[in-house]
């Protein structure tokens, strides 16, 4: 028989970190790790253990006895609620700092490298509104705060559109304002819900998987065009084109799309997306280069950064202009086409159809000769037989997913031997294992991390290794 939990309280702890999930740190006189939701670093507490893991303990947060000075006050009424933005209460240079810390860590003590100086990392010059792609979620059961449950005088609209509660993959927090997408996105999504419910459409249960409203995504360029998604669990012509229409009267969206998705989860890479009015795309810009983006594109989701991030990894390349580059996990092939005035050839890799489909009609856009896409799962795509259909590369920049390389793609960057390799990761921790693989065949020569998503834990990094 399990053994029963007994919680504990403890007064006057000092929150020492964060976790790479965004939860305070602290420890007991006795030693104990307790990881706490809602406090920031620096801040004096008192806490309740409610669960024990491998390791440490979770707890309630009881009271704050002493703020931290890296606290601040948060901007958006739904923080603590949505499950995003987890980092509103703690001041931006605070955000850095730690983030910063956690790079130096996991390189230091996972790499197995020795560590060059490391450089500061690139801070955002936007804090708030620097998304391009926002999805949420309809749901006819949304989130109820305390009051809503226990003030039975309230004439209650269980209809919300908005974002997943922290945990609870069936309750949706309604959203009025979001801080991270430029406007007209916030109007955008509050006229939706409104149309919607003045006409009576249904919401999505997401319990029973029923309903017709099922999510909503908003994606914008810097060249300031509009695209909207409406995903629907059924058809419905007239409600579906009456709210489509609304969408086109009172909104300027270059692209407006929809679909009909019955199956059991929301992902749309498997759907036909049908374009309702104007382009099937939007198109960002950088450098003269233009980047159609689709509703299934990949496309890094802060435009502004992701411009500064290219530019870091052009500058760690340092291409002479008779190289051959591999772009590994190379999405719509942006960096690729970034880099290709720089060197003689540029391959890239990609694993979905649609993105290397993307790229391909990039390049041809941007009338560039020397970039080439193939596609295919990267471990068994990225063989001997690849390297001799194209080539011996001189440098490969590699920018995987957040579970970082394949060992077998390791492996076969190790017996190609690159020259350099810059490797860019939005999961330092992977990244470091990674090297550690890498360790014996190259040095660490640069490591430079980039906030591409501030108001998160989330932190992008770039390193420049070259061979021993």
């Amino acid at each position: 028989m399990a053994k029963k939990f007994i919680s504990e309280r403890y007064k006057s702890l000092e929150v020492v970190d964060v976790t790479a999930q965004g939860k305070g740190v602290v420890k007991s006189e006795e030693g104990k790790v307790i990881f706490v939701s809602g406090v920031v670093p620096g801040d004096k507490i008192s806490v309740e253990t409610y669960k024990k893991r491998r390791g440490y303990f979770e707890a309630n947060l009881i009271e704050i006895l002493e703020p931290s000075s890296n606290r601040i006050e948060p901007q958006c009424e739904h923080f603590g609620v949505c499950g995003g933005c987890k980092w509103q209460n703690i001041s931006y240079q605070a955000q850095l700092n730690f983030k910063q810390k956690k790079v130096l860590h996991n390189l230091k003590n996972l790499s197995g490298m020795t560590l060059p100086e490391i450089d500061t990392i690139k801070s955002a010059p936007k804090s708030y509104f620097y998304r391009n792609k926002m999805e949420y979620s309809f749901s006819n059961q949304r989130w109820l705060t305390e009051d809503e449950i226990t003030d039975k005088s309230l004439a209650i609209e269980k209809k919300g559109l908005g974002f997943h509660k922290a945990g609870m993959w069936d309750k949706v927090v309604d959203i009025y304002k979001c801080y991270l997408q430029s406007e007209p996105a916030n109007e955008i999504r509050n006229s939706v819900k409104a149309f919607a419910i003045d006409h009576q459409l249904d919401f999505f249960n997401h319990r029973d998987q029923k309903g017709f409203l099922r999510s909503l995504m908003i994606r914008n360029s810097n060249r300031g065009e509009f695209m909207v998604l409406i995903q629907f669990f059924r058809e419905n012509k007239v409600q579906r084109e009456g709210l489509l229409e609304h969408l086109k009267k009172n909104f300027d969206i270059t692209s407006l799309l929809f679909c009909i998705n019955t199956k059991a989860n929301d992902t749309i890479y498997d759907q036909e997306i049908i374009c309702y009015n104007g382009k099937t795309y939007i198109t960002e810009e950088m450098e003269g280069l233009n980047f159609k983006i689709n509703a299934k594109s990949f496309f890094q989701t802060n435009t502004e950064q992701a411009y500064e991030l290219y530019k870091i990894v052009r500058d760690f390349a340092g291409l002479k202009g008779d190289e051959l580059v591999y772009d590994l996990y190379t999405g719509t092939g942006t960096i690729a086409q970034f880099l290709a005035k720089d060197c003689r050839k540029v391959i890239g890799v990609e694993s979905v159809p649609e993105a290397i489909e993307a790229a391909q009609s990039n390049a041809e856009e941007n009338s560039i000769k020397n970039a080439f896409f193939e596609v295919g799962d990267m471990r068994k795509i990225f063989n001997q037989d690849f390297i001799n259909r194209h080539g011996k590369a001189n440098v490969v920049i590699t920018d995987p997913p957040r579970n970082g390389m394949h060992p077998a793609v390791v492996k076969q960057l190790l017996f190609l031997e690159p020259d350099k390799i810059v490797y860019v990761s939005c999961n330092n921790a992977t990244q470091a294992r990674d090297l550690y693989l890498m360790k014996e065949q190259y040095r660490l020569v640069f490591s430079k991390a980039i906030d591409m998503f501030p108001q998160t834990q989330h932190v992008e990094n770039v390193v420049l290794l070259e061979k021993i």
